[in-house]
């Protein structure tokens, strides 16, 4: 299912973006179709001047016609298509302003007729006449992330008053990015890659849900409420995976042991990696290096966090390393010291475990 065993890989922030390539994330940046395609190259070939060495920037020399922002951690795009208000800035990634809906209700046919979704279209009808093909995909979040941006945190007073609508609510939302996602693969091959980049490095396009709000609630609520759709996912769309960046996944381990498959799990800094092997032997876990926390470590630091955190996972074949949203304070060096490092492992550690 790997390409390579120990896959590593990075996502930076817009902030970095902007100070290093002047790149501009407004909404052109996202739907105008030259731009799209300039700036990915762009980005591609920056990497592959800082960090080509480590396999970064292969595609520095095409004009590849992404559909997404594969190179950020993006997700909004489903939050705008169903109603919520979305600010594109120069230098940050768009912001979902929270609709605080009154209403326990979607418009699921509605999504597909707003202006967001037809000026999508468009790009994809575009690049698609001009390149012939079409590559990449769109962040497109998770269905209680999703819910949060719609309802607010009157999210959880529905679960927990068992509000008759909530169930409703979300099986509509769960069946607007399911159609948005076959849409996606059926275009591109892949979905996920702009959930996280080591998806990248699978031999199959990996389907990743993204559950970065379920730090918010307990196991409970996510088998009561959302459990059936990871279910759903994991039966149909294999290799299925779950992006938690919160630092607490580990709580969640004996519920995810109970899918009939997970593929993949993106574990947040601070998550128990010992305790999750324990309960998901078979697992892909991509180890997420903490942005904030590679600033305060020096080089010694970060190689023993990253080391620490592999042997705890035990296989090199179903463990990945990264670092996502690093901004503009982060100097290459720190980048550097995160590849060399799982370079050493890979040499270090046995091909035939």
């Amino acid at each position: 299912m790997l390409k390579n065993k120990l896959p590593v890989d990075i996502v930076l922030a817009p902030e970095w973006w902007h100070k290093n390539t002047g790149i501009i994330f407004d909404r052109d940046f996202f739907f105008h179709p030259a731009r799209r395609v300039e700036d990915e190259q762009k980005m591609e070939k920056t990497l592959y001047e800082r960090w080509g060495r480590y396999g970064l920037g292969a595609d520095r020399n095409h004009k590849r016609p992404e559909i997404g922002a594969v190179h950020l951690a993006a997700g909004f795009f489903i939050s705008e298509i169903l109603g919520c208000r979305v600010e594109y800035s120069e230098n940050h990634p768009p912001v979902v302003s929270c609709d605080n809906r009154h209403e326990l209700e979607i418009d699921p046919d509605g999504a597909y007729k707003t202006r967001a979704y037809q000026n999508f279209e468009s790009l994809l009808d575009i690049l698609k006449t001009r390149y012939g093909y079409l590559t990449g995909d769109i962040n497109w979040g998770g269905v209680l992330n999703i819910a949060l941006d719609i309802r607010g945190q009157q999210i959880f007073i529905d679960m927990a008053t068992e509000d008759e609508g909530i169930q409703s609510f979300l099986d509509d939302i769960y069946q607007v990015i399911s159609d948005f996602v076959t849409l996606v693969e059926c275009r591109t091959k892949t979905t996920s890659i702009s959930v996280n980049r080591v998806a990248r490095h699978f031999t199959k396009p990996l389907l990743l849900h993204s559950e970065c709000s379920h730090t918010m609630i307990g196991c409970e609520d996510y088998e009561r409420y959302l459990m059936k759709y990871d279910i759903g996912w994991a039966k149909k769309n294999r290799p299925f995976g779950i992006h938690y960046c919160g630092p607490d996944p580990h709580r969640f381990a004996e519920v995810f042991a109970k899918l009939p498959a997970l593929d993949f799990l993106d574990l947040g800094w601070g998550g128990d990696v010992a305790l999750l092997r324990k309960h998901l032997p078979r697992t892909f876990f991509n180890i997420r290096i903490s942005p904030v926390e590679l600033l305060r470590m020096n080089s010694g630091e970060i190689r023993s966090a990253v080391r620490k955190l592999v042997k705890e996972s035990g296989n090199p074949f179903l463990t990945g390393v990264c670092c996502i949203n690093m901004d503009d304070q982060v100097t290459d060096d720190k980048i550097d010291t995160i590849f060399e490092t799982v370079n050493e492992l890979r040499d270090e550690m046995s091909d035939d475990l």
